[in-house]
């Protein structure tokens, strides 16, 4: 049975939170990639960022829906959310953008347990881990290079 540490790519591509947005922009196309691990200082994961995110950074401002019910008006989406968007079209720096909350797997992860993973979390790219040491990532051309054998 294959597992993580038998198709996932050890030469890893990172960022740092602090690399700017057009920094980001052009590793992804210099390495032909469509995301990055996230890594701190110490080299510990700390995020996510993908092409999705970039694109999501320049899509039109949507403007909540209000409704005025007697005297008062009722915001039908959280603030939280909208806060959310506006600080994400603003962002400066990949920290700003990156999904923090990083679905992992270790090396001893079957290759059936990382398929039901992209397809029901609907994720891209899972970075495996040692520990919050990154040691390889998973996309989806890994799993297809798999079916393809």
């Amino acid at each position: 049975m294959l597992k993580a540490k038998d198709i996932m790519t050890r030469d890893i591509i990172t960022v740092s939170p602090t690399t700017t947005i057009e920094g980001l922009a052009r590793t992804l196309i210099e390495h032909k990639i469509s995301g990055a691990p996230v890594v701190d200082a110490d080299g510990n994961l700390s995020g996510i960022v993908t092409e999705n995110d970039l694109i999501s950074q320049n899509k039109r401002f949507h403007i909540p829906t209000v409704v005025r019910l007697f005297d008062a008006f009722i915001m039908l989406e959280s603030p939280g959310r909208l806060e959310k968007e506006i600080k994400r079209m603003a962002a400066v720096t990949v920290d700003d953008i990156c999904t923090k909350d990083v679905i992992t797997v270790t090396g001893d992860t079957p290759v059936e347990d990382l398929a039901t993973i992209m397809a029901e979390k609907m994720v891209h790219l899972i970075p495996v881990v040692d520990g919050k040491k990154i040691i390889g990532i998973i996309g989806k051309i890994d799993m297809i290079k798999v079916m393809m054998k």
